[in-house]
């Protein structure tokens, strides 16, 4: 039985995340996509951040919250569609954890400042939002990317790293340099930040 709020509330997060219907492979097991985004984060957090501040851990662990009941495909497939769509899903993240953690018990600061999170609110202003940034870049670069530059041109992955470098502040960038790539990942990744 969860003990603390923060583990309750993770434990209600992955439970929901459990019931994602698309799956991917991990280490020979079926796991629901976004179950497994969300403890990469958490992961991925706990080494990037010593000592992230509660609202932080939530914020990373329910980032996707739910994430496939609004598909992309349910948007203009072009970029004003994809902008629309992101903005719909942070809202819906936000408010998603908000009830969950408003159940838990915690109070409305504490609720507001992981809703402010979530949305990614005076990202390059504010440290907690930086950081949450940083670490979504760090997941996707580490567990996502070679998937994604073997379906795509150069021309646009190179472009989707110059965009992912530049959300990123320079200890970020950083620790995507210490990540290990393919030797293409690599390439690509040098050439976008040159």
């Amino acid at each position: 039985m969860p003990t603390t709020k923060l583990d309750q509330v993770f434990s209600l997060i992955d439970k929901l995340n459990a019931q994602d219907p698309n799956i991917e492979n991990v280490n020979k097991e079926q796991v629901a996509k976004e179950l497994i985004y969300g403890q990469r984060m958490s992961a991925t957090l706990s080494k990037f951040e010593k000592n992230p501040s509660e609202a932080l851990e939530i914020a990373a662990r329910a980032q996707h919250i739910c994430r496939w009941e609004i598909p992309r495909n349910q948007y203009p497939m072009d970029r004003v569609g994809y902008l629309k769509w992101r903005e719909e899903l942070k809202k819906f993240h936000a408010a998603k954890t908000s009830e969950i953690m408003s159940e838990v018990g915690y109070d409305q600061e504490m609720i507001d400042r992981v809703s402010f999170l979530i949305q990614k609110k005076k990202l390059k202003k504010d440290e907690g939002t930086q950081i949450l940034e940083d670490v979504i870049c760090l997941v996707f670069l580490e567990f996502y990317y070679t998937d994604f530059f073997e379906k795509h041109s150069d021309e646009k992955v190179i472009d989707i790293l110059q965009k992912t470098w530049k959300k990123m502040s320079e200890r970020g960038q950083e620790a995507a340099l210490q990540l290990s790539y393919t030797e293409k990942g690599l390439q690509l990744i040098q050439k976008a930040i040159s």
